[in-house]
């Protein structure tokens, strides 16, 4: 026999009840309405104290909601509990099954979904990043930083790939010092960064890889687009040029170019 598919997404279920906590979530649910902790005590069969600690623990749970009911004479309001509604019996959730028929519209009723991706993750990257001023300038490196905080909030784990080793030069004193470095374009700083030169960052724990391993051409087309909406909206001298998905299962590489020098 075949075993049965798991449709919900993992990790999302609430937490099961059972025994006498489960009759007192299942008395809410069948109630009219609110219900006090003496009555569910006494339809239960149980004592007030243990009435209340499950009613407590089911409103910690998100299962339940405590209130207070109205009333015409002075003193202190009575408590009222009552069920929370859910998207199902256990609070489950399907966003990965979901996410796979939007993205089965997409591909099959646009023209060019690739394209289409990339805009929708442009008008996100723009809308997820707070615009300098007019007068603000961002560099180069801010950018990207401010580029790798978005990331982050998303759910990535960033890191820039190691700049590559530089050839040996000719022995020492061969060629004068100062020579060395105008030849090299260093100075007493070290390298000066120039237009076009790229840098590859690396992105780990993709929190869409599920959906992205079904369809790369789609989800890493949004990923790049929210890239490029990014850096854009922060006027930066930078471009997302490319993304390359899944260099290893866990991993993906985004190459940044410079446009300007800072």
């Amino acid at each position: 026999m075949t075993p049965r598919r798991q449709l919900t997404d993992p990790g999302t279920a609430a937490p099961a009840q059972r025994g006498r906590r489960a009759a007192v979530l299942q008395l809410l649910r069948e109630a009219d309405g609110p219900l006090g902790v003496a009555e569910v005590a006494e339809r239960v069969g149980v004592h007030l104290n243990t009435a209340r600690f499950h009613l407590d623990a089911l409103v910690a749970d998100e299962l339940a909601a405590r209130g207070t009911a109205p009333r015409d004479e002075p003193g202190r309001p009575k408590v009222v509990y009552s069920a929370v509604a859910g998207e199902g019996p256990d609070g489950s959730r399907s966003f990965r099954l979901l996410s796979d028929i939007l993205l089965g519209v997409v591909s099959s009723s646009v023209e060019d979904p690739v394209a289409a991706a990339t805009r929708a993750g442009h008008s996100w990257g723009s809308y997820l990043t707070d615009a300098p001023a007019p007068t603000e300038r961002v560099g180069a490196e801010e950018g990207e930083r401010r580029l790798v905080a978005t990331l982050e909030d998303i759910g990535f784990v960033t890191e820039p790939e190691p700049e590559p080793e530089p050839e040996p030069g000719p022995a020492p004193g061969s060629v004068p010092e100062g020579s060395r470095r105008e030849e090299s374009g260093q100075g007493e700083s070290g390298p000066k960064p120039t237009a076009g030169a790229e840098r590859r960052l690396r992105l780990h724990h993709c929190p869409f890889r599920e959906v992205a391993q079904r369809r790369p051409d789609i989800v890493c087309a949004i990923h790049l687009g929210l890239m490029r909406g990014t850096v854009e909206t922060l006027r930066a001298p930078l471009a997302a040029e490319g993304l390359e998905p899944f260099v290893t299962p866990h991993l993906c590489v985004a190459t940044l170019r410079r446009t300007d020098t800072d």
